[in-house]
């Protein structure tokens, strides 16, 4: 089942990498013997699904969540491998959308108003007045 990251962005299941293991969340005796924690990996690098302009978007913002251009995402927090498989496709799909987002407009410079530079300045004075007032050299 592929997953929906946008209207133009859909990520086949050639592309996801599958791996379950033991969880350590709630299970109670089960959580002995199945393997309920699905962990989920991407290769963003590889992937036909996205556009090369936004490829370099998502490669970049994601830097830091990113081993070699593999996103990997581990869900365990329910009893069930489905769940989890479920929960896991919506953390990638998420993760992915919020990278896919246009950069904000560039901020443009203002300069302060002539009234906060006033209160900054009167601010700042006073403080320097109460820490001169703590000081024992005080005459």
């Amino acid at each position: 089942m592929p997953i929906y990251v946008t209207e133009q962005v859909v990520i086949p299941e050639a592309d996801l990498v599958w791996r379950f293991s033991r969880s350590s969340g709630p299970g109670g005796q089960g959580v002995n013997t199945t393997d309920s924690r699905a962990e989920l990996s991407v290769d963003l690098r590889l992937t036909a699904a996205l556009p090369e302009n936004l490829r370099e978007r998502v490669l970049s913002r994601l830097s830091g969540q990113l081993t070699d251009g593999v996103l990997t995402v581990a869900a365990s927090e329910y009893r069930s491998q489905l769940q989890n498989r479920k929960a896991a496709r919506e953390r990638v799909a998420q993760i992915l959308r919020e990278a896919l987002k246009p950069p904000p407009p560039p901020r443009r410079p203002t300069k302060p108003s002539r009234a906060a530079m006033r209160r900054r300045k009167e601010n700042k004075r006073r403080r320097s007045q109460t820490k001169r007032l703590r000081r024992n050299d005080y005459p």
